[in-house]
C-alpha cells in the first residue's frame, strides 16, 4: 500500500448532502475515511458501504458537534479505539469540519437560541473540534473547514448564518499562522448555492429559488454537492501542498 493510500482523513457531518460527496471524494482520491454522522446511522453505513465498494477502508462514529464538551471523550473513547482497531495507527492526517445546519431568517426574525446553535455547531466546532484534534492529527496534514458562498453574496435570510461562517474564515487564517510549525495546512471552502436538504431543500425543492440563482451564475445553474466535494478532497492531496490559508469559492460563478 502506498502512502496515499495510508492517509486518513475524518469528515463531520458525512452521511448525506455535501458530506457525503465530500467522504467519497476522498476515497477517490486514495484515502481512508472516518466519517461522523449525528443520528442517522443507516445513512452513514451506506456512505461506508459506497467507499468499500470503491476500495477504500471507512468507518461511521456517532458525533453531535453542537456539543463542545463531548469533543475530548470522542476522541479518545470512539475515534482512537476505532482507528486502531480498522486501520491499525493512533493518528490521522486531515480533518474537514463539514457538519452543519441552516436557518432561513430575516435579521429580524432570528431568535437568540438559533444564532447560538448556529454558533456551537459552526464556530465552535471549528474551533474546538480542531484544537482536540490536534493531539492526534499527524504532522503535514490538513484542516479544510466548510463555509459558505453567502459570506460574499448577500442574501437576505441568512444573516446569522453568513456571519458565523464569516468568523470561520478568519479563524482559518489564525489556525493556519499558528498550525505552520507542525506544516499542518488549513483552508476553507466556500461552497455557492446547492441543491441539496441544506436549508430544508430551498435551493434544490423550490424552482423559483433554483432559476433565481441560475439566472446569476456565470455556468447557468445551481451547484451539486460533486461539484463541491472534489474541490474539498484536492486540498486532502500532496498536490495542493503549497495551499494555505485560502478560501476558495466554489460557486460556478454565482453573483459576479
Amino acid at each position: 500500500m502506498d502512502a496515499k493510500s495510508t492517509k486518513i482523513a475524518l469528515v463531520t457531518g458525512g452521511s448525506r448532502g455535501l458530506g457525503r460527496d465530500i467522504a467519497i471524494s476522498l476515497a477517490k482520491k486514495g484515502l481512508q475515511v472516518i466519517l461522523t454522522y449525528k443520528s442517522n446511522k443507516k445513512a452513514a453505513n451506506e456512505v461506508v458501504a459506497a467507499i468499500e465498494n470503491i476500495g477504500q477502508k471507512a468507518i461511521a462514529l456517532p458525533l453531535d458537534v453542537s456539543k463542545q464538551s463531548q469533543f475530548e471523550s470522542f476522541f479518545n473513547d470512539q475515534l482512537i479505539p476505532a482507528i486502531q482497531q480498522h486501520f491499525n495507527t493512533t493518528k490521522f492526517d486531515y480533518l474537514i469540519n463539514n457538519a452543519g445546519v441552516g436557518v432561513y431568517k430575516s435579521f429580524e426574525e432570528t431568535t437568540v437560541e438559533e444564532f447560538r446553535q448556529l454558533f456551537a455547531i459552526h464556530l465552535e466546532a471549528g474551533y474546538f473540534l480542531t484544537q482536540q484534534s490536534l493531539k492526534h492529527l499527524n504532522d503535514h496534514g490538513g484542516v479544510v473547514h466548510i463555509s459558505s458562498g453567502l459570506t460574499r453574496i448577500i442574501y437576505p435570510g441568512f444573516a446569522a448564518y453568513a456571519t458565523i461562517k464569516a468568523a470561520l474564515e478568519t479563524l482559518t487564517k489564525y489556525q493556519a499562522k499558528e498550525l505552520g510549525d507542525r506544516k499542518i495546512r488549513v483552508n476553507v471552502v466556500a461552497p455557492g448555492a446547492l441543491a441539496t436538504d441544506f436549508g430544508g431543500g430551498l435551493v434544490r425543492d423550490n424552482k423559483d429559488v433554483n432559476q433565481g440563482i441560475a439566472g446569476v451564475t456565470a455556468l447557468g445553474r445551481v451547484g451539486l454537492p460533486n461539484d463541491v466535494g472534489s474541490v474539498v478532497a484536492f486540498l486532502c492531496t500532496e498536490e495542493a501542498g503549497w495551499i494555505n490559508a485560502q478560501r476558495i469559492e466554489v460557486s460556478g460563478g454565482q453573483a459576479l
